[in-house]
């Protein structure tokens, strides 16, 4: 052994062993509806790599897309009895884990990603205590993006929506309102149900962002979208904070910080996408139909009903004055002056 001992070299070749084996220390089971092909699975499992990567191997995910674990609701479920640990959600499920977190889903709230933008930095830490409150740790979001309806029958005017055979979110006390205020009765559907549904014609509407409709091929089942933004979806990143909280504090860090670069990464190209995704479905042979000013604002006065309404049953009602009030000023201070 040129003057190393036999019994000190076995021992260093069981160590090295025993670091090997035991480097991967944690695996984190996510899952989430998106399916694979689309950008939020690319950027989710680039996100996965960097974590490997900058954890030394010591952390993975295994990754369920395509809903194979369910909806939202049942991954929820399935992560309070320990089965997974972590999930991409939006809406409904947001609204389940921190009821605060879902007024960004309320209708007409946004007009503009700056807006979004100028709100959830504004709001970031009340959101993340939410969050933690709800017993998750926000590693980033993922938002889904701005909302349309698409139909079967044109929407001249508004009053035309009444006769809609409209899906709604199971279990979303948001979307059930606003169709509702609309004069809509609304089908409560899961969302995996939706497809079949069209294609019966259970239902002949739904409503959705231009890309998630795409790339489920919702689209394919419609042929007007009303080119009206209702609501910008939130999406999010979430772990159990039990979860996460046993992980090093090394690994806590890696994960929040490798989320803020991943999953913003991941909402501007989700609304590239979205703009991308109208402009692809009108070629395929959707039609755009562009409400007039005096059906626009009827729009905008029907969400802002439902807005406050929904204010002390689904999100603090003084978490919606100081938001809106938040919005009116940077609307202020952001005016364009007129020509």
């Amino acid at each position: 052994m040129h003057g190393i001992r036999k019994g000190s070299f076995v021992a260093t070749l069981l160590t090295l062993g025993c670091l090997t084996l035991g480097a991967q220390q944690h695996t984190i089971k996510f899952a989430t509806v998106a399916p694979e092909g689309t950008s939020w699975m690319t950027v989710m499992r680039e996100y996965e790599a960097s974590i490997r990567k900058e954890t030394g191997g010591r952390v993975a995910f295994r990754i369920y897309s395509g809903a194979v674990q369910g909806d939202e609701r049942v991954v929820l479920r399935k992560i309070r009895a320990g089965q997974l640990h972590a999930g991409g959600f939006t809406g409904v499920a947001i609204g389940e884990i921190a009821s605060k977190v879902r007024l960004l889903d309320s209708p007409f709230l946004f007009r503009s990603y700056e807006e979004v933008d100028y709100v959830y930095e504004k709001f970031d830490e009340e959101f993340r205590q939410a969050f933690l409150d709800g017993g998750y740790v926000l590693l980033g979001w993922a938002e889904v993006g701005f909302v349309y309806v698409f139909t079967n029958s044109p929407v001249a005017r508004p009053e035309d929506l009444k006769s809609l055979k409209m899906w709604a979110w199971e279990g979303d006390p948001i979307a059930e309102a606003l169709f509702r205020e609309f004069g809509i009765h609304p089908i409560p559907l899961a969302m995996p149900d939706v497809m079949t549904s069209l294609q019966t014609r259970l239902i002949d509407a739904f409503y959705a962002p231009p890309y998630a409709a795409l790339m489920l091929q919702w689209y394919t089942r419609a042929k007007f979208l009303v080119d009206v933004r209702l609501s910008d979806a939130a999406g999010a990143v979430l772990i159990a904070r039990r979860v996460f909280e046993e992980l090093p504090k090394d690994v806590q860090f890696i994960l929040l910080e490798q989320g803020k670069k991943h999953f913003r990464r991941l909402t501007q190209i989700s609304r590239e996408q979205n703009a991308d995704a109208i402009h692809e479905m009108t070629k395929r042979g959707l039609t755009l139909i562009k409400p007039n000013q005096e059906d626009y604002r009827y729009y905008i006065d029907v969400s802002s009903t439902v807005r406050r309404n929904l204010a002390g049953k689904v999100y603090p009602e003084d978490f919606l004055r100081r938001v809106e009030s938040a919005l009116e000023e940077f609307r202020r201070n952001n005016r364009k002056p007129s020509p």
